[in-house]
């Protein structure tokens, strides 16, 4: 039988929306602050050589500046103040989870409630500071070295200047992504990165297909390439909404003199539970090396060349690094952060309800655990496919960055995710609605009793 809740969010439209003022004011103040980030991305660095960047951006983009310009925005390749992007949050964020997990201070401080989190937060935003720190000196050492620097301006000068303006913009992303995560709709960092990939994204096309009128491209590899990114969207749209569902019973219970029957229903596990963060996370790691050496021209150390040979897109180590980071994030962000059996299965305790043939408390626990384990092999492999094969195809044929799988996946994720945000508002909107006429209703029936016992 389907419930009041499932029948409601199946009659949900998006008629509704301009009635959910809530909603609407949330989606207006993403887009605000979406448009504020494009806007930035768009302000050079002071000091920069404008003609030689673009010169050297027409080499570099199709190489490994192609990723990093997509992963900011095409901040990166314009020498934006969004150079750096959302990336340094992104490491930050993963290095404090790690430490999290493995640190027993840091456990016990995850589970203070509100109050750690603040705590992690913070140590996140500092963390944060530190890696943009480096990376901005890197990045401005690098622009130098490089002959991109208007020859006027002073060594150190410039790169002060440069760091300043860098660091600034990364910690104005991040309150960014913050605001929007707290106050707008989706996720503020996963709609930062994926913002800018479809702002790039018309650019690579038009791009694209000149290559193929140009003949650079044949018509049968523009024809496979549109299958290939038809075919990832179907199946990353199919995997994000498969569950794993787990049945899980409520005993009889008694309120007074009445008995009521225990009911039962499902504890839903995504076979893919961390989303795209393990994608993100996994490219954050392999961009950090190279986002300094893309800008020192033909200076390059012999170990930065060296690791420049072997991590390439599209080079075995690079796959083998990907995949081995992608699998590990997919297990670690589930553990940790989406779906932690212990609260699970003492929540379910809480609530009287238990599985079937498994005792409540810590044997829940241990069943949830092995559930997940084996249902995130299938999810793990998933991601990993995903963002590997179009990787390689990509990568053999010579097509652009926004075409691989990493892209596809954070599109297509981050879309499905803020949709399921919206409908939830909009039938948390539409429960209000309900509850506020049902209480109209009450007080008018109370009004008519009280008039009839008057005329009496």
């Amino acid at each position: 039988m389907v419930s009041a809740a499932e029948q409601m969010a199946a009659n949900t439209s998006w008629s509704a929306l301009g009635k959910a003022t809530d909603l609407r004011n949330r989606i207006l103040f993403t887009i605000v602050l979406l448009i504020v980030y494009r806007l930035g991305t768009w302000i050079p660095v002071p000091g920069i050589d404008g003609a030689a960047l673009r010169q050297f951006m027409e080499g570099a983009g199709q190489g490994i500046g192609g990723i990093l310009s997509m992963f900011t925005g095409g901040a990166l390749g314009r020498m934006g103040i969004f150079a750096l992007g959302i990336m340094p949050y992104i490491s930050a964020s993963i290095i404090v989870q790690l430490l999290g997990s493995m640190v027993p201070a840091l456990e016990q401080l995850k589970k203070e409630g509100e109050q750690g989190r603040k705590k992690m937060n913070q140590w996140t935003r500092y963390g944060t500071v530190f890696l943009a720190t480096l990376q901005s000196y890197g990045l401005a050492v690098s622009l130098q070295s490089g002959d991109l620097v208007q020859a006027e301006i002073p060594y150190w000068f410039f790169i002060a200047v440069c760091m300043i303006t860098l660091i600034g913009g990364t910690m104005f992303l991040m309150w960014l992504g913050e605001q929007i995560t707290a106050r707008g709709l989706g996720n503020g960092i996963s709609l930062i990165i994926f913002v800018g990939i479809i702002a790039e994204l018309p650019a690579a096309l038009a791009q694209f297909f000149a290559s193929g009128r140009s003949g650079a491209i044949s018509p049968a590899v523009i024809v496979g390439v549109i299958a290939m990114v038809i075919a990832t969207i179907a199946f990353v749209v199919f995997m994000e909404r498969a569950l794993r569902k787990i049945h899980i019973q409520y005993p009889r219970r008694q309120v007074g003199m009445k008995v009521y029957d225990g009911g039962s229903s499902h504890l839903p596990i995504k076979v893919n539970p961390a989303g795209v963060i393990p994608a993100i996370f996994a490219s954050s790691l392999l961009l950090l090396p190279v986002t300094i050496s893309t800008f020192s021209g033909n200076q390059t150390s012999p170990i930065m060349s060296t690791i420049l040979a072997y991590f390439g897109p599209g080079q075995p180590l690079y796959l083998l690094f990907f995949t081995a980071m992608i699998v590990f994030f997919a297990y670690f962000y589930t553990f940790n952060v989406a779906f932690k059996p212990d609260d699970v299965a003492d929540n379910l305790k809480n609530q009287n309800g238990f599985v079937p043939g498994i005792r409540p408390g810590k044997k829940t626990a241990e069943y949830l655990e092995y559930v997940a384990n084996r249902v995130l092999v299938l999810g793990s492999a998933y991601l990993a496919a995903v963002c590997l094969l179009p990787e390689i195809l990509r990568n053999q044929l010579a097509i652009p960055f926004y075409f691989g799988g990493t892209s596809v996946l954070i599109v297509v994720s981050v879309t499905m995710d803020t949709i399921q945000q919206a409908q939830s508002h909009l039938l948390a909107h539409q429960y209000e609605g309900l509850i506020e006429k049902s209480q109209l209703r009450g007080k008018g029936s109370r009004r008519g009793k009280r008039r009839g016992a008057a005329r009496r």
